[in-house]
């Protein structure tokens, strides 16, 4: 009988410490996702290698449609940036063109390789019977 109990005792034993791995392992995960959720800086992705596919639509390509909202993604450089009333706008250039963006974003910076999903609009601006209006982008 008593080398049933030594079995018995080791098969607990062997269930005690899987059972404590796992719990190590679960602690671990949650500590790094919650320090990495607690992080305030900006990501740095390599975006220029990341391939996002057909759905990034070139700037020389964004036009305004009337009557209609097109939502597009562009992927490029911040080239300016300018301060709103609780917004900011940001010139994004790719290698055809370049677009302001309005955004709440705050934290993007100067020569940052950024990817933008926004709605695009068209502001009319006549003067002196001219039309000077500029297509941009509102992000969502």
């Amino acid at each position: 009988m008593s080398e049933f109990f030594k079995q018995f005792n080791f098969i607990q034993q062997i269930q005690f410490t899987a059972l404590r791995l796992f719990y190590q392992g679960l602690a671990f995960f949650l500590v790094v996702g919650l320090w990495s959720c607690a992080s305030n800086e900006p990501s740095n992705l390599n975006l220029p290698s990341l391939k996002i596919g057909a759905n990034v639509t070139k700037i020389q390509e964004i036009k305004p449609q009337e009557g209609k909202q097109t939502t597009v993604y562009i992927q490029g450089k911040v080239e300016k940036i300018a301060p709103l009333v609780k917004q900011q706008a940001y010139l994004i250039a790719d290698a055809t063109g370049k677009i302001w963006v309005v955004t709440n974003q705050t934290h993007l910076k100067m020569g940052q390789d950024v990817v933008i999903k926004g709605k695009v609009k068209y502001k009319s601006i006549p003067l002196a019977g001219q039309e000077y209006g500029e297509v941009y982008l509102e992000e969502e």
